[in-house]
């Protein structure tokens, strides 16, 4: 980690601190176990409200008279892994890029691992092919996860691993 110097005169208010708040990096690993997903990047998006999982072949269907949906994640971005997943579907929302272009996605809710924290996230599904990572983490996530962004740094928390959050002994 690189260290900042930083002056104080008496004529600067103390700077606040938030000690209750997890300090992240602009990339970091995370997992979704309940779609049987690990060590996959994200980047951090602050602009951006709602995360995104880049996922292809995307099928409504119902369970139980509830609305769910199928589809498949891609995990990797040198070496491409897919995995099927099955969630329930929490809504439709229309999602509007920074161009302007409006598009409507499906949106599902799940646990979302990042270091030692662990909370429901929303994601849209979206195709993300032409992207570098496959996971956005928007600004509700990260409010959610009580988390602040340091822009200097990049894989601040350790890469959770799948069996920290399993149910087995």
């Amino acid at each position: 980690m690189q260290t900042l110097e930083c002056r104080e005169t008496r004529t600067t208010p103390t700077l606040k601190t938030f000690d209750q708040l997890g300090v992240i990096g602009l990339r970091e690993w995370i997992n979704l176990p309940e779609l049987g997903i690990v060590g996959l990047r994200a980047k951090i998006d602050t602009g951006a409200s709602t995360s995104c999982l880049h996922a292809s072949d995307i099928q409504p269907f119902e369970r139980d008279g509830q609305p769910w949906v199928r589809f498949t994640a891609h995990l990797g971005t040198l070496v491409q892994r897919r995995h099927r997943c099955e969630a329930p579907r929490v809504s439709v929302k229309i999602i509007r890029s920074s161009n302007g272009h409006a598009q409507s996605r499906y949106v599902i809710r799940t646990l979302l691992t990042l270091g030692t924290r662990s909370w429901p996230v929303e994601f849209t599904l979206a195709c993300r092919k032409t992207m570098r990572y496959r996971v956005l983490l928007g600004s509700k996530a990260l409010v959610d996860g009580c988390l602040l962004v340091n822009p200097a740094q990049t894989y601040v928390q350790d890469k959770p691993t799948l069996a920290q959050f399993s149910d087995a002994p």
